[in-house]
Formats: C-alpha cells, structure tokens, sequence
C-alpha cells in the first residue's frame, strides 16, 4: 500500500562536468535563465516563432527577443528575427507573414513583416492595448484593451464629463480592487474589431460586445485563449462574466458568439450553466466549437470537461465527462478527429489527445509540465516542456516516436550547477487515501536539514514543474544543502476532483494530517534527511498552513516560513476580492451566516499555542490575501515574544516577480532557514 518510486534520476548531472566542478543554483542563476515564451507556428508548419528573454538586473526588467526555429532540420537551433527588435506577441498570419506588437513612440502598434522581408506598421492606435488575434482570411484584426464604455478603442466618438476635483476612489459596488490593482469604476477590458485594407487598420475599431459589461479576456489572468474566430471571419467567440453586483460571487463565465463588425448583440450560448465556460476554439472545418466547462457555480477548481457544440444544431455533448481529470487547454488536430488537451496527472502535466467520436483518452507524454500544445499539419505535436530540473524548452513528437527535445536554450548555464535528485513517493494519508510527494536533494552523501514545503491553491499541486517564485531546486541549494520535502495533500490537483474537493469545510483537518503521515513516511524512509531539523514554509494556503501548524504542531519545526497567508479567517472574508473563493471553501455561505464554518479553522483562535520562530512576508500590492494579515500575524508573534522576522514587498501582489525582490525573497529566506537549522550559506 506504502511504495516509493524514483521519478527521475540526476538528469542534471548529464549536464555538468562533474560534481566537483558544479556549484549550488542560486537565486540569481534562476533569474539569469533565459525564458522561452509561448511558440507560434508557421501555417505550414515548418516554423516556429518564440521570445527568449533575459534578465537586466541592474534594470530590474526582463528583455525579450523573437526567434525562430527551423522544424524540419534536426539540430536545428533558435535564431534571432533580423527586423523584430523590441517585438513581442508575435504570431503568423495566413500569408505566412508575421504580425507582431512592437513600440512606436509611447505605445504599442501592430506591425507586419513578411519572414526576410521589413516590418511595416500598420496601426495607429489611440490606446494601450493588451493583445490581439488576426481573423482566418487576413482581413480583420481583433484587439482586447481595457477601455471605457465605449464604441471605439480610441473612444473617439465618445465625450466624458469631466472629473471632479479630488483624489478619492468612489464606489458603488464590488470589486473595489482585484489581484493587484485598484478598480476603475466603468473601464473593462473589452475587445473591438477593425477591418484591415492596404497593409493598415481601418477606422477607430468596432466593439464586439455589444451591451455586455464585464471583461474579456477575464481578469486577473485570462488571454487569447479565451478568444476565437469563425473559420469565415464574420463571428467572434469569447468568454465573459457579466460584472454587477455578483461579479465578487460569480464564476459564472460564459461562452458568447458575437457579430465580428459589431452589427447585433452577442449571444449566449451556454445560459443554463451558472458554472464557469470557457476557452472557446473553432474545429477546423469550423463546424464545431469546442470549450471547457464546470458545473458547479462558485467553485474555481472544479473539474473542466471537454465540450464540443455543433454550431449548426447547438446540440452539446461532453466529450471527457467519463475522464476523471480537468482539461486545461484544447488544440485542434487538423483533420479535426481529436484534439490535444493539458491536464495535472499525479505530479505530472502531460499531453493527451482525445478521440472526438468516442472521447478516448491517450496519454502521449510523460514527465514534466507541458504547455502551449500546437498540432502541426503533418500529424506532429509541438509544446514546450519544464520539470523540477530545468525551465521550458522546445519538444517535438512525431507519429508514435518519443518526444525530441528540440532546443536547450539554458544548457551552458545548468551545466555549472550542482546535480540533483528528484523523488516521488506515496503513503497512506488521512482516511487511509493514497496521498503522493517529492522529495529534492543536491546530490552528496552528506546529511541534509529539510525544507518542507506546503504548496497554495489550496487546489494546486508541487509536481514535477519549474517555477521562477518557490523553486524547489533553489531551495535545495540554500545553505550549505537542504532536502525539500512536498506532499500533495487531500484538496490537491492531478488525483480526481473528489481527491480536490475533499478540503472544502476541512482547510486545518485532512490537509494536516497528511502532511503529518507524508512528512513521518519521508524521514523514516531516507536517513539522509535529519528527521529532527526541519523547518516548513508555504505561500497563499500554505501561509496559512503554516499559520495553522504554529498553533497546532507547534513543537514540530525548527522555524515557519509564512508568505501571504490567512491569519483571522473573519477578516480574510471581509478583505479579499474574489468573494466566490472564501465563501466556497467555507461551505458556501457568508462568514455573518455561518460563522463557525470560518472559525473552526482560523489560525488567530490558536495563538496563544504559538512558540515557533516564524518569518513572515508580505506584498503591499496583494489584495488577494491582503498584507494586513501579514502584519496581524507578526504582531501576533512579536506580542508573544517568539522570535519573528516581517519582509514587506511595497510593489509586489501575491506573488513576487521582479528580478531583484525575488533574489531578496531567497536571500531573507536563506538567512532564516539558516539561522536555525544550522545550515550555513554556500561561499
């Protein structure tokens, strides 16, 4: 029932020169990798196209650069676009062209360069614009931008009273504030049409939402992928959730299809779903609309199945509604007999294509974390690929072969640094469920102190993938070496979504006692791990979690790492923006009609247990979990007298991005974990 399975031996090693001559990654190593953006490719599927970008640390920035990659040549590498400096978004168009966004004076015009050729503007836009999407044919362009009521982009027929004087925010409904950034009253980001004739863009641009109000693509993090065209170009397709007094309740997106010149109003074609819809793209005989959808409202993790809508008809079928995982994007294949979807897989996130007509699903990779999935027209499968060991790069299936790694954009750099190991294993966890884990090592004979990660969501998984903020094999390195421990608790994703819900109205209860069993199993497994000096630390619900543990497995751990967390689940319902979240994961009521659901498992009920050292950090720009719960706990701790540590991030959200404060955030950590387990930084 209890086994332990290696996932992947020292891939890393292969890299380097040998151990002696490698050194720990550090912070600044994983800022100085270069990044390889979402490919786009050619229309006959010879080419792709990609952003590498660099870190300027004394600027604090990164710095983009469009390649391109020959597909039919084996070994072939990245290039260099001669004529696309400063380009970025850029995608092929059906003349085998390339449009692209790059800056003209203050903002950012659409360009279009034919490969060899020089880029010609062909835009003169009247406002910043977030992206945009070229029609089948050629002949139109969508853009998104977030703009007032308006009939233009430019709102150039538009005239707006003039503001009042003073600086006050005033408001009449929620959101207030989303993600990181203040609300303003009446500006959404909304998508408008122009015609293009002559190499330019025609006019001031047509909006294709009609009366709608709400934001598409979504805020926060919604894009491009919630936007199609017609195969005719004369209607668009596109996610929204209707803003008013229940857009903070709502995750109620649906699926519009619009006129594409603005002629009719938009139309609705997933009404009887309170759930969310989303990721609409068109089949490529442009019969069939497929898209993602949930069927419980108010819940954001829950499970995405497959939907194919025959746009003639509307009949609807759920394709994967028998395949117990959720889709995380779709790609048509080009005979159109099945299509290519993402989805967490236990520790994993793989490529699958599923057969159209009988909805079978097959698994086509393994290891690793894979996105922007691009049918090629010769059957082949491009998508990029990350893993604990090392950040994106290139793949290529072709037929029934194994994936080929097309490039390694950061090999020189991995090679400097110290090998590990990456280790998966599964336990018995809390009503005697199978729950899995990870374990990372640097590769050395030494015993190690351990880092016990506790991943956020709470609906979220520490699997085999790269990330630039909690980097599992940065902190392998921190000290003079650290063995990371992670468990996928009950409530994580890639296991089922009964697996996921089972946290609702339990956020302090399973997920501890799994944490409990998965960590007790690591130690007793591996004597290189030293059972006795550890210290935990966790972001988003992991915060909390480590919140939770300072007062319920409070003689555990040498010290607590606390980033973001919930600290008094009462003001953490009234402060967040989201509302639908909170209330889901506390049984769905408010925290005035159900105050025990919120209190049961509110870590400010248990201070008075709390002993252990904790640093704790905050952004001033989260409003997610807002940074006065940061303060509250630190208040907590220093009122208690337990050493305790506050980093504030005044420009930073829920997560820290910029190169520098993240290099800081390692930095503060490092000094942390040290100063109690022992562990000295690396010279």
């Amino acid at each position: 029932m209890i086994k332990r399975t290696l996932l992947l031996a020292a891939a890393a090693a292969v890299l380097a020169p040998s151990v002696a001559a490698a050194r720990p990654m550090t912070a600044t190593d994983m800022h100085m990798m270069r990044r390889l953006g979402a490919p786009e490719v050619s229309p006959d599927g010879r080419t792709a196209v990609f952003t590498l970008s660099t870190t300027d640390l004394a600027k604090n920035r990164r710095n983009n650069v469009l390649h391109s990659l020959d597909l039919t040549r084996n070994g072939a590498a990245p290039q260099p676009v001669a004529g696309a400096e400063g380009a970025h978004d850029a995608v092929f168009g059906p003349d085998g062209a390339l449009y692209f966004l790059k800056g003209v004076g203050e903002r950012d015009q659409l360009h279009r360069m034919p490969i060899g050729g020089t880029a010609q503007v062909m835009s003169d836009f009247g406002a910043d614009i977030s992206g945009f999407k070229l029609s089948p044919d050629g002949r139109r362009v969508l853009v998104w931008a977030d703009q007032r009521d308006c009939p233009d982009l430019a709102c150039a027929a538009t005239t707006f009273a003039a503001k009042e004087p003073g600086s006050a925010r005033i408001y009449d409904q929620l959101f207030v504030r989303h993600w990181d950034t203040w609300s303003e009253p009446g500006t959404k980001s909304r998508i408008y049409t122009f015609d293009i004739a002559g190499g330019k863009l025609q006019g001031f641009g047509t909006r294709v939402t009609g009366s709608l109000v709400g934001d598409t693509p979504s805020k926060p993090f919604g894009g491009g992928e919630e936007i199609d065209w017609s195969k005719d170009g004369r209607t668009v397709f596109f996610a929204l959730r209707e803003a008013g007094r229940i857009e903070p309740t709502s995750t109620n997106l649906d699926v519009f299809a619009a006129p594409a010149d603005g002629s009719g109003e938009p139309t609705n074609l997933t009404p009887d779903n309170d759930g969310t819809d989303t990721l609409p793209t068109v089949s490529p005989d442009g019969r069939t609309l497929a898209y993602v959808s949930m069927a419980r409202a108010g819940y954001e993790a829950d499970r995405q199945v497959l939907k194919l809508r025959d746009l003639a008809s509307g009949r609807v079928t759920a394709l994967t509604q028998g395949w117990d995982r959720s889709v995380g994007s779709i790609a048509w294949a080009p005979d159109g007999r099945s299509i290519l979807v993402t989805a967490e897989d236990t520790l994993e996130g793989p490529v699958f294509r599923v057969d159209v007509r009988s909805g079978k699903v097959t698994r086509l990779t393994a290891e690793g974390h894979a996105g922007n999935v691009h049918a090629l027209p010769n059957g082949g499968v491009l998508y990029t690929s990350n893993s604990i060991q090392a950040p994106d790069d290139l793949y290529l299936i072709r037929g029934r072969a194994r994936p080929v790694q097309l490039t390694a954009v950061n090999k020189a750099l991995l090679a400097e640094l110290d090998p590990i190991t990456v280790e998966r294993f599964s336990f018995a966890g809390a009503n005697g469920d199978k729950v899995w884990g990870i374990k990372v090592k640097p590769v050395t004979s030494k015993t190690l102190p351990i880092a016990f990660v506790v991943h956020g969501g709470p609906q979220g998984s520490f699997g085999n993938g790269w990330s630039y903020r909690w980097n599992p094999r940065a902190f392998a390195s921190l000290g003079s070496g650290m063995g990371v421990v992670s468990v996928d608790f009950h409530g994580s994703t890639g296991y089922g979504q009964a697996f996921t819900d089972s946290i609702r109205n339990d956020w302090g209860g399973k997920p501890l006692e799994d944490l409990k069993l998965g960590l007790a199993y690591a130690t007793a497994n591996d004597r290189q791990l030293q059972a006795d000096n550890a210290c935990a630390l966790g972001a988003s619900y992991g915060g909390y979690m480590m919140n939770w543990i300072a007062g319920q497995w409070s003689d555990r751990f040498k010290c607590l790492v606390q980033h973001d967390g919930v600290f008094d689940a009462r003001a953490m319902a009234y402060e967040t923006e989201e509302l639908w979240f909170d209330e889901w994961e506390h049984g769905g009521k408010t925290y005035y009609e159900d105050p025990a659901a919120f209190e049961r498992w509110n870590p400010v009920n248990h201070v008075a247990k709390w002993k252990t050292p904790m640093l704790v950090i905050t952004g001033e720009k989260d409003f997610r979990i807002p940074y006065t719960q940061g303060l509250a706990s630190f208040t907590a701790l220093q009122r208690r007298n337990i050493p305790s540590k506050l980093v504030v991030f005044p420009d930073e959200n829920h997560w820290v991005l910029k190169p520098q404060n993240s290099i800081q955030w390692y930095r503060e950590v490092e000094r942390w974990v040290g100063r109690w387990t022992g562990s000295q930084p690396a010279q």
